[in-house]
């Protein structure tokens, strides 16, 4: 079996958030603006990316990320939405690598690009001793 019999360069995905003060930079840095912050964008490119495969990955795997190389290009107000964009540019022997974006309207405010690698996930949480927790959505 082949992790990525079913993944192919191009699939694409998106991840749609709308911008609240706990996504803000000066939610958690004192002082700072009340604007998106960056590690909240790469997370939303990172779910793009991570969407944008899942579900055609083997039973029992999933992606996790491994390296993230962006640019935040401006800054976006809390109460816009943002739409993060991956698709899959490249497929290696573990890993998929995403270009991302992330775009408030039709202005691009970060690009880049992802990489996830391809993991059992029983295997992964036995190796590192974690489990996974069950989340709730209330």
């Amino acid at each position: 079996m082949n992790l990525f019999d079913n993944i192919t360069i191009g699939m694409a995905a998106e991840h749609t958030a709308t911008i609240t003060p706990e996504m803000t930079v000066g939610h958690f840095v004192e002082h700072m603006p009340q604007v998106y912050g960056t590690p909240m964008m790469i997370l939303h490119m990172e779910m793009a990316a991570g969407a944008s495969i899942a579900s055609h990955l083997p039973e029992g795997f999933v992606s996790v990320g491994m390296d993230v190389k962006v640019r935040h290009l401006a800054a976006t107000p809390i109460g816009r939405t943002v739409r993060a964009i991956s698709r899959v540019m490249q497929i290696e022997a573990k890993s998929v690598v995403f270009e991302v974006e992330a775009w408030d309207g039709a202005r691009k405010i970060g690009d880049g690009t992802h990489r996830r690698g391809i993991v059992n996930l029983v295997e992964f949480e036995k190796r590192f001793g974690v489990r996974q927790l069950a989340m709730s959505l209330d």
